[in-house]
């Protein structure tokens, strides 16, 4: 254009701002905003605004302030204040953005949709909260408070900060709720553990009519993978099909991961069989998958197969990798993947890497090993590294690592109940009572209290849950009578009614309850099932020595597959035997 000699003017120079904006050129965008100077455009708007967002994505923060500083036109614009607030937002100067904001309302320039929706996002955290409610009302008394992208972009910052029940109040206040709406609320209840909640609203937003997309069935999806709901699992991805989906990479990932998580790793490895591009995503959900069901093995030649493929591993496959050989007891194996990370692929290990290292070498007995690794670290032992340590000098009787273990742990995670009940297992194990009475003092004075254990299990599309000790479920006596009865037949078959009585008393006495929550959902499944039917029960705490034995003859009693995800991994049981070789 210039070489023809013809000028630019204020319609052009937006165009070629955003350019350099995408591209991320700012040496170029500076080159040109001296031909907006020259111009004599500088104080057009338009041209304006594109400078300032340029500079803005191209992190150049403070060359865009100086433009809106240097221009008494920018000052009176709302325009230029909005792409100056979403730009600090962007760069993470969440302060910036509110001082902005508040001189903005001190000039008395207009305020508009788009300046919310710059600004909300900075309160988008638990920190963040007040202000986010501040901003909150601020909307309401502007009356931007009924437009829906602002509402939604308010649902959205409550949720983040963790305020679910204020996102759900203000959800329900919207009069017409749209599809960004829904999914707004779908994915907020699931990044805050919520999955009951999605499934219900998922149904709910059905009931309303309002057709889903692929941001919805992610969310969906996440949800069935952490409640183990199989079967809403299988309609989700009929419906992926129905809509056009299926190649869908993210939903792909999201339907692997379901899949994997609620026991059916046949059904995950024929969807990552045939998608036509695999990424490094899908490789690492997949390796998991196997990992978590105790087949390192396969795993491993999973990774070495993405090796080949030209895909490269990042931190998070390395996880995945180092928790399979972890899981199987690949300990030697697991060493090698974890040296090759920083030689073979530049890739410096974090504190995630090093509490998987901590734990496959603490599983195989090789504590010392692992006590040296962590005190060799090139990064600060986080509380999983110290936990790891822990839970492996309960498996080998080792009081006095634990005891060093405990003590590192609970500096940095002192509310965290689950590494009291370690030590004060192992100081029972040990016969120590000083050790076991000190534990649970300690436990008193800070007030903790181990929470129930609880199990689901899916019968016709309905998600079941027991907690430990439950009798609040309409079939309890029906439950109750099959326990006793299985409990009587697994005594005659094995001499004994407990594998480990120290370690299931101690348990009991923590938590108040006497009969854990799989053995409920099991006797549920038994009652509820036709025989020869795999019954699949999800677990939030690890699986006890007295349950793991129960279910081993119990499937051998019955003849029945029980499959049980506990906290860390699947065990399937079959004929009296577990995947995982008594190894966990």
């Amino acid at each position: 254009m210039l070489r023809f000699g013809a000028s630019p003017n204020a319609f052009t120079f937006p165009f070629a701002f955003k350019s350099c904006a995408a591209l991320s050129l700012p040496f170029v965008g500076s080159l040109l905003h001296c031909h907006v100077v020259k111009s004599g455009c500088d104080p057009e708007p338009f041209v304006l605004t594109s400078l300032i967002s340029m500079y803005c994505k191209c992190a150049l923060m403070d060359s865009a302030r100086k433009v809106f500083d240097e221009n008494t036109q920018s000052m009176k614009l709302t325009v230029c204040y909005n792409a100056l607030i979403a730009g600090y937002v962007l760069n993470l100067r969440n302060c910036d953005a509110v001082l902005l904001f508040n001189k903005m309302r001190e000039l008395g320039v207009e305020i508009n949709a788009v300046t919310m929706l710059g600004l909300i996002p900075a309160c988008a955290g638990p920190r963040y909260l007040w202000l986010g409610m501040c901003i909150h009302c601020c909307c309401v008394k502007s009356g931007l408070g009924v437009d829906l992208s602002v509402a939604n972009c308010l649902v959205t910052m409550y949720l983040k900060c963790g305020s679910v029940d204020s996102g759900r109040s203000l959800f329900n206040e919207i009069p017409e709720k749209g599809l960004i709406t829904w999914n707004a609320m779908i994915s907020g209840y699931a990044q805050n553990g919520l999955a009951a909640h999605v499934l219900e609203l998922y149904r709910e937003m059905k009931t309303c009519g309002v057709c889903p997309d692929a941001v919805t069935f992610v969310g969906v999806l996440s949800s069935c993978a952490h409640l183990g709901a199989y079967s809403v699992g299988c309609e989700v991805e009929q419906q992926i099909a129905a809509n056009g989906f299926s190649r869908n990479p993210f939903l792909c990932n999201a339907l692997i991961n379901m899949y994997a998580r609620c026991g059916n790793l046949k059904k995950a490895r024929a969807i990552f069989d045939r998608m036509p591009v695999k990424s490094v995503v899908s490789w690492t959900a997949i390796i998991g998958g196997y990992g978590m069901h105790g087949q390192g093995e396969v795993a491993l030649q999973l990774f070495d197969e993405m090796i080949r493929s030209g895909v490269r591993p990042d931190g998070t496959a390395f996880v995945s990798v180092l928790s399979a050989c972890s899981h199987a007891g690949l300990s030697d194996k697991g060493s090698n993947y974890f040296a090759a990370m920083e030689n073979e692929y530049g890739l410096q290990p974090g504190p995630e890497h090093y509490s998987c290292m901590v734990d496959l070498l603490g599983r195989a007995g090789r504590l010392n090993e692992a006590w040296e690794l962590i005190r060799l670290m090139r990064v600060e032992p986080d509380g999983a590294v110290w936990g790891a340590l822990l839970g492996a000098c309960k498996i080998h009787k080792n009081v006095e690592l634990a005891e060093i273990a405990f003590e590192k742990v609970i500096r940095l995670e002192p509310t965290n109940i689950g590494y009291y009940v370690l030590l004060s297992n192992l100081y029972s194990e040990a016969k120590n009572l000083e050790g076991v009475i000190r534990v649970r003092m300690m436990m008193r004075v800070r007030n903790l209290k181990k929470g129930p254990g609880c199990s689901y299990v899916e019968l016709k599309g309905r998600v079941h849950l027991f907690l430990a000790g439950d009798k609040s479920h309409h079939q309890t006596a029906e439950i109750y009578k099959m326990l006793d009865e299985l409990e009587i037949l697994v005594k005659e078959l094995s001499g004994s009614n407990r594998i480990d009585q120290e370690k299931s008393s101690e348990e009991e006495h923590l938590t108040g309850m006497a009969t854990h929550s799989e053995k409920l959902a099991i006797a549920f499944g038994l009652l509820n099932t036709s025989p020869g039917t795999e019954i699949v029960v999800i677990k939030n705490l690890r699986i006890c020595g007295d349950c793991h034995l129960f279910m081993k003859l119990v499937s051998k009693i019955v003849d029945r597959q029980f499959v049980i995800r506990d906290a860390t991994r699947f065990h399937h049981f079959k004929g009296g035997i577990c995947s995982c070789k008594d190894y966990w």
